[in-house]
């Protein structure tokens, strides 16, 4: 397969079209324009600059007034992670835990730049994504699909790639949801109260490494964060991003987030969106907020802060000289170097559960049954549920604002039966037919889904967060008679996140089971290059625990507020403190190859302490100072190539606090023909060493010995080494 050359050719193209990275100083040369530009505004321009014209009032999801005194445009922010929303000439891009999943930087960064060209060929300036908001701590939330995985750090790396993928097409991103949105029920009502260290070991984390890549703007969420609305919360706003990250761009409203005018205003509120609720009332900004500002209830001062905070992303991505075409969501922005890098992504998020007796990958001659709604379209038509608010057919994304029109669905019959390996195909949850349909097949393919989304919408009794973890549409029932009536049968898994897999797993007939995940456009094309022969070996890992039983997770959705009582134990570090042997853990997969590993070498200059530099955008500087150094030689010791994620987890001293066993910090994809040998980098930074100190209200790096564990999962760690921070 040529996939990997297309994927480099895309990438030598989009860097020669590419703008100029944004550097350190670009933000000082952008708050200045904006300052001078401040001067040319009247009050009435500058409550223009940070008030949307309403709801459904402009071309795009979110609006303000042009600005005629220093030919500023009419302002298009528009959805979203995973391409336009609404666009009819573009991509549905690769959902986030999908690119998650991949653990590939390069992969990750390249298509936030291909969804930042779209999205500048159509003309918006502000593209709302991407979204760590949601860590996932509870499996069942609907929104952690749009996420990157349930790790902080994985979660900041990958937002911090997207981010600068994205802005290197001159489009400003927005980073979302702002903070500890971690479920859709009564998403709107309840308050998320997160103890200081959790805030920021967890949810805060990628929101740093968001600010660090220079993300143009914030959107605070709709939930409370400890008893206050997120969009008027003086602590979350002005203490923790402006103060203690220096953010020097603006925070957003989600949606109809805003719940008053002053209160808003002081608490570091700096663009209300859209300007209204959806029924065109509760102006809460325009002419209320030019009152408080002439009744001196909201100071002159604030005003100028935030609309120089707005036009500084305008600056900061050159939109004043290099500005976007015109808005147009019927632009031709859809790419073949775009299409290829979906399905790459797509590709290389799939992950390989079990293959017993090497039944993967099929060989070209192989007869194959599909089975399952799933392995086709849906028959209504692709994009016939509004913001894909449904689970009919084959399952690419969840549902929601974060949602794209597909412009093509290539489906797993679509791509399979195009070699003529197809010979059956039962596109039905029915368990009724089965038997008959898989006779004279070699291998049957299953194909079950589980889905999810935002909280406005609700699909088959699922108002957004899953009820439970089980598979949609008699799931468990199809496996089991496909089993029964063949003996080689391969379960192939399109779903949002975990799904306890416990009623198929033990079933005789069950040789291999894929975890397709969310494939958007290229589902089936991805799917084919991973299971035939010839193609391209799964390399995807887990970003999320697959448990054995749905209550071993410790969490889950509440009906009123959330106390968030697992603190710093989610996911893997949960399943770590209990001692629970989960199904499949977090960082898992398996490869058509085998690596050795080996030759692992630690240093580190690392000395106890608080971190002391000076506050940066991101936070004090010396927490990005590199202070240890670990490698670790792989070798691919099987017949083909493959390509293996080297994980690292680092285990702080017992002079600190009480801490998760082991936590993520760092990973290198290795791509490796047969037998071939490289070396797996990871350089540590002063933040990765540290704890929160909630009394010094500083991050410190404890005294004493760290341990470095290094393999393939964060249970399968095949090297251990350390070093003592003094």
């Amino acid at each position: 397969m040529h996939f990997q050359l297309l994927t480099l050719l895309a990438g030598a193209l989009l860097a020669q079209a590419q703008l100029p990275p944004v550097g350190p100083d670009a933000w000082t040369e952008a708050l200045s324009k904006a300052t001078a530009a401040l001067a040319k505004l009247s009050q009435n321009d500058k409550v223009s600059i940070v008030t949307g014209v309403g709801w459904d009032k402009g071309p795009c999801v979110g609006n303000t007034a042009p600005i005629n005194a220093i030919r500023y445009p009419q302002l298009c922010l528009q959805d979203g992670p995973l391409g336009v929303r609404f666009a009819t000439n573009a991509n549905s891009f690769t959902p986030g835990i999908q690119a998650g999943s991949t653990w590939d930087i390069d992969l990750v960064r390249q298509r936030g730049a291909h969804i930042g060209a779209e999205a500048r060929g159509c003309g918006v300036h502000v593209l709302l994504g991407p979204a760590p908001g949601a860590l996932g701590k509870n499996p069942h939330a609907g929104r952690n699909w749009e996420g990157f995985g349930a790790d902080p750090y994985l979660q900041g790396i990958m937002s911090s790639e997207t981010i600068q993928g994205i802005q290197s097409q001159g489009v400003q991103a927005t980073v979302k949801h702002f903070l500890a949105n971690e479920q859709e029920r009564n998403r709107e009502t309840m308050s998320s109260n997160v103890p200081d260290r959790p805030l920021h070991e967890l949810y805060l984390w990628p929101f740093a490494d968001a600010v660090r890549a220079n993300v143009a703007s914030v959107m605070c969420s709709y939930n409370k964060l400890n008893g206050t609305w997120a969009c008027e919360n003086n602590h979350l706003l002005n203490r923790l991003l402006k103060t203690e990250l220096a953010f020097p761009g603006f925070v957003v409203s989600d949606w109809n987030a805003q719940h008053s005018t002053v209160a808003s205003a002081a608490s570091g509120l700096d663009l209300t969106m859209p300007g209204s609720d959806f029924n065109g009332r509760n102006i809460y900004w325009g002419p209320a907020l030019a009152q408080a500002v002439s009744a001196s209830q909201v100071p002159l001062a604030r005003l100028n802060d935030m609309a120089k905070r707005v036009l500084a992303g305008w600056y900061l991505l050159r939109q004043d000289s290099a500005a976007p075409p015109q808005i147009n969501m019927k632009a031709a922005v859809s790419q073949q170097s775009h299409r290829d890098g979906i399905r790459a992504v797509a590709r290389d998020g799939i992950v390989l559960l079990k293959n017993a007796r090497g039944v993967l990958p099929l060989k070209k001659t192989a007869k194959l049954a599909l089975v399952g709604s799933a392995a086709v379209v849906n028959p209504k038509g692709r994009n016939a549920c509004p913001d894909r608010g449904c689970n009919e057919g084959a399952l690419g994304m969840g549902w929601g604002s974060g949602t794209t029109e597909y412009p093509y669905l290539v489906s797993p019959h679509d791509a399979l039966k195009r070699d003529g390996n197809v010979v059956a195909l039962h596109a039905s949850d029915s368990t009724s037919g089965v038997a008959s349909a898989v006779k004279g097949a070699d291998v049957v393919l299953v194909f079950i889904t589980a889905d999810s989304g935002e909280g406005y919408l609700t699909a088959e009794g699922v108002a957004g967060d899953r009820p439970n973890l089980d598979p949609w549409h008699n799931g468990n029932a199809l496996v089991k008679a496909a089993a029964e009536a063949h003996g080689n049968v391969v379960v192939v898994v399109q779903s949002v996140g975990p799904v306890v897999l416990e009623g198929v797993l033990g079933l005789e007939g069950v040789k291999a089971v894929v975890w397709a995940g969310l494939g958007s456009q290229e589902m089936g094309n991805a799917l084919g290059d991973v299971v035939m022969e010839g193609g391209v070996g799964p390399s995807g890992k887990l970003v999320y625990t697959i448990a054995k039983r749905e209550e071993d997770y410790g969490s889950k959705v509440v009906s009123g507020n959330d106390d968030f009582r697992e603190g710093l134990y989610v996911d893997y570090r949960h399943f770590d403190k209990m001692g629970l042997e989960p199904r499949y853990e977090f960082g898992f997969g398996l490869s058509y190859t085998n690596f050795t590993y080996g030759g692992l070498t630690v240093a580190s200059t690392a000395t106890a302490g608080p971190a002391t530099g000076k506050v940066v955008p991101g936070g004090r500087a010396d927490l990005w100072d590199e202070v240890a150094a670990v490698s670790a030689m792989v070798e691919n010791t099987g017949g083909v190539g493959g390509a293996e994620v080297v994980q690292l987890y680092l285990t702080l001293p017992s002079s600190a606090p009480e801490t998760p066993v082991r936590q993520l910090r760092g990973f290198a994809k290795l791509k490796l023909k047969a037998g071939e040998k490289k070396a797996a980098l990871f350089n540590l930074r002063k933040r990765d060493l540290c704890y929160w100190d909630v009394a010094r209200q500083e991050w410190v790096v404890p005294a004493g010995k760290f341990v470095v564990s290094v393999g393939a999962s964060s249970r399968d760690l095949r090297l251990v080494g350390e070093f003592t921070a003094v």
